[in-house]
Order: C-alpha cells, then sequence, then structure tokens
C-alpha cells in the first residue's frame, strides 16, 4: 500500500470540493482547478478530509493510487495559497519587464524575448532581475520557470544566465595564464 496514497487530506474551510462522477473540481480564493479521476481510483469527501481508495489491486491501481492523492494535494494547496517560483537574472545589462500579458527579457541577445504569460499565472519583476512566478496550479508554474530558465542557462565559467533562487550553480576554473 502506498505510504503518500493513505494518507487523508485536510480541505481548509475557504476550499469548496465538488466530486463527479470522473472528475475533482476545487474551488478557492485563488481559483479553480479540475482533474480526472482514473478509472481504477475512487475519491471520497466528508468532514472536510478527502479520501483517496483504490477500487482494484492492479498494477495500475497501484501506480496512480499515490499520484492521484499528490494531484489532489496539490489542487487543494494550489487553491488555498498560491504555489511561487522564484528565478534570478545575474549578468550585465540582464532584466525584466512585464507589460500586460508580456513578459519582456533583455538577457544578452540581439534582441528581447518575449513570454506570453498563461491565464492564471502572476510574474512579478523586482529590481529588474528578480522573478517571483505564483500561481495555482503547480505544473503551470514549474514549466513557466522552467521555460524562462531555459532561455538562457547559468554557465559554470561566470556564473552568469537565469537561474532559481536556490540553486547552486558548480563554477569551473578557467584558463590559466602562460607562466
Amino acid at each position: 500500500m502506498s505510504r503518500i496514497g493513505k494518507l487523508p487530506i485536510k480541505v481548509p474551510q475557504n476550499v469548496n470540493i465538488v466530486l463527479e462522477a470522473e472528475q475533482i473540481t476545487v474551488k478557492g480564493p485563488m481559483g479553480t482547478l479540475t482533474q480526472v479521476i482514473p478509472n481504477d481510483i475512487s475519491i471520497t469527501f466528508e468532514q472536510d478530509l478527502i479520501t483517496i481508495n483504490k477500487l482494484n489491486e492492479n498494477i495500475s491501481a497501484r501506480e496512480k493510487y499515490g499520484l492521484t492523492r499528490s494531484l489532489v494535494q496539490n489542487m487543494v494547496t494550489g487553491v488555498s495559497t498560491r504555489f511561487e517560483k522564484k528565478l534570478q537574472m545575474i549578468g550585465v545589462g540582464y532584466r525584466a519587464q512585464v507589460n500586460g500579458k508580456e513578459l519582456n527579457l533583455n538577457v544578452g541577445f540581439s534582441h528581447p524575448v518575449v513570454f506570453n504569460i498563461p491565464e492564471g499565472i502572476e510574474i512579478i519583476v523586482e529590481a529588474n532581475t528578480n522573478l517571483i512566478i505564483r500561481g495555482a496550479d503547480k505544473e503551470a508554474v514549474g514549466l513557466l520557470a522552467s521555460r524562462i530558465r531555459a532561455i538562457r542557462p547559468p554557465e559554470p565559467y561566470k556564473g552568469k544566465g537565469i537561474r532559481y533562487t536556490n540553486e547552486v550553480v558548480l563554477r569551473k576554473a578557467g584558463k590559466s595564464g602562460k607562466k
């Protein structure tokens, strides 16, 4: 039995759960998220607790058991308190700007890189070089952060590039001068 799957999920007071035949909808102050329930899994909601159960004991049900519980937990957490990723840009002339639903990045290319900000995601720019990406959907926040980082990942010699705030970049020794 999955150690993750058997744990109940506590639902805060400001979150509403709607269980339908094959999907779960979670509504809260930060948004609404919907997830399809796999065929081998059942979800019950009683007295501010969500429990996940397997309908069968086959391999497919065991694979989806803990995953479904984690996805529902992330939905409940996301609509009550948002998920957040922080990025920092290190380099001379590197800066970011938010214009409406677009993120403009100047990261050393001859042209600015423009990102369309998806629905439900908020980007805050601090001091022109620090980005905070917030949203209710954990997957969407992480995907957007990884796409922004992929534009200019940190390089190992000077450490220039876009990195997560808590990321450690291993630095290499450069060429040594002629002696």
